[in-house]
């Protein structure tokens, strides 16, 4: 079972992105089968949606100030080289991972090399959104800076999505602008857990709620958007 974190209820404050990439990585969960590498897995919050698969491993790297106490990770890496011989799986997964990595152009060979020819990778980033896991967090990409990367890296582009669109990214970043600054940086109103409460358990709730009632009237527009996902295939 998907953890509650990464397949909220309207209540939590990062219901839309959350709730958008379960759904993206349920959607194109069956493309992947065989033996899959989970790269940066961390705790492994979607390995139950991949029932296709023969055997899931999870990777991630052994640097500094990143605690894996609480995580599932099978391996641990150097953040240069991959551990696996060559074309060691069918399938690869990672999500929100992209962004963290400094030198991304050199991990991308890695990752061709140990997928078999054909193998299939599903992959998430995110486009708009806050710095997070400081001073980790390097980059942002367009869906074209991926497509370019990957191209020039051996993958072939199969499938383009995106998570979110303009009006309910800007709902999105307003409520974690909201949960994360008014409960700890508004004057003394902070300190008080009954604000904290009304916050989390009202107005949070009471806003997503309101936005999905009135969503479907907004005009859409996908030029700002939460997430990429891309599946990918090894030419």
């Amino acid at each position: 079972m998907v953890p509650y974190d990464f397949n909220p209820t309207f209540r939590h404050p990062l219901y839309f992105i959350r709730k958008g990439l379960y759904n993206k990585i349920k959607l194109y969960s069956g493309e992947l089968s065989g033996r899959l590498l989970d790269f940066g897995c961390g705790a492994k919050p979607y390995q139950s949606l991949f029932t296709g698969v023969s055997e899931y491993v999870g990777v991630d790297y052994a640097g500094e100030g990143h605690d894996h106490a609480r995580e599932n990770i099978d391996v641990l890496y150097d953040g240069k080289t991959l551990p696996f011989p060559d074309a060691s799986f069918d399938a690869i997964f990672t999500s929100e991972v992209f962004e963290h990595i400094f030198n991304l152009p050199d991990i991308l060979p890695e990752l061709h090399r140990v997928l078999k020819p054909g193998g299939k990778m599903l992959l998430t980033c995110p486009f708009a959104w806050e710095e997070h896991e400081v001073p980790a967090d390097y980059a942002r990409y367009t869906r074209f800076a991926l497509h370019d990367l990957l191209s020039r890296n051996g993958f072939t582009i199969t499938r383009t999505d995106k998570n979110g669109h303009f009006i309910s990214t800007l709902h999105q970043l307003f409520i974690v602008y909201m949960n994360d600054q008014w409960l700890h940086k508004v004057w003394l109103l902070s300190r008080f857990e009954l604000f904290k409460k009304i916050i989390r358990q009202i107005v949070v709730p009471g806003l997503n709620l309101g936005f999905l009632l009135f969503e479907p009237i907004w005009p859409k527009s996908e030029t700002l958007y939460l997430n990429t996902i891309l599946l990918v295939e090894k030419k």
